[in-house]
């Protein structure tokens, strides 16, 4: 009902059989709790209500039917829960709220078939955090929103179909501690100024860097 404003922890855990989630129109809910879809394997889609400010962790993870999440217009989201949508497998996009400020650990941890992430303009987002597309071996680019200062370790690990990277600000360093993708992967980095920038393994750490 649209007058609920909260969705407790484990509140619809591993329940197999549902495949259908409807909030009612002019929805009030503000909160989903961890694990609250956690492992409800036969739903394929769910729309979150604009008035949602977070999504706890786990709460969709193992949802492997999830093909599409959609928030709605003028969403308030400001935080992702760690492994929030961890492998959701068949989820093949997402767009992340303007109004997300953090996106947790392994929120999409192994989203096998996870292509396209788009962020809303004017994103506010801050921080990816450690291995958050970790394991999206179909993601073949990204581009990092502006107002981001800080990158997990492992948060592009084994994204082995990543061949392109683009930080909308050049100005930052960022650092990665442990590696953002396996050895075998060869990325091309760029920003729109067209600046160079390059991946450097240092004593196991990549640093992304500017060029001089």
């Amino acid at each position: 009902p649209s007058s609920v404003t909260s969705i407790g922890s484990d509140a619809f855990y591993s329940c197999s059989s549902l495949t259908t989630v409807t909030f009612g129109d002019n929805s009030q809910l503000e909160s989903i709790g961890d694990h609250a879809f956690y492992n409800c394997s036969r739903l394929s889609s769910i729309t979150i209500p604009s008035s949602v400010t977070s999504i706890g962790s786990y709460a969709f993870e193992g949802c492997s039917s999830l093909t599409s999440v959609t928030f709605g217009e003028g969403s308030r989201l400001t935080s992702i829960g760690n492994s929030a949508f961890n492998h959701c497998i068949s989820l093949t996009s997402i767009t992340i709220p303007s109004s997300v400020t953090s996106i947790g650990d392994d929120v999409f941890n192994h989203c096998i078939s996870l292509t396209t992430v788009t962020f809303g303009d004017n994103s506010q987002l801050e921080s990816i955090g450690s291995s958050a597309f970790d394991d999206c071996s179909s993601l073949t680019s990204i581009t990092i929103p502006s107002s981001v200062t800080s990158i997990g370790k492992y948060a592009f690990w084994n994204c082995t179909a990543l061949e392109s990277v683009t930080f909308e600000n050049t100005s930052r360093w960022y650092r990665i501690t442990s590696s953002t993708a396996t050895s075998g992967t060869r990325m091309t980095v760029t920003d729109p100024a067209k600046n160079v920038i390059y991946l450097k393994w240092v004593y196991y750490n990549y640093y992304w860097k500017r060029n001089a």
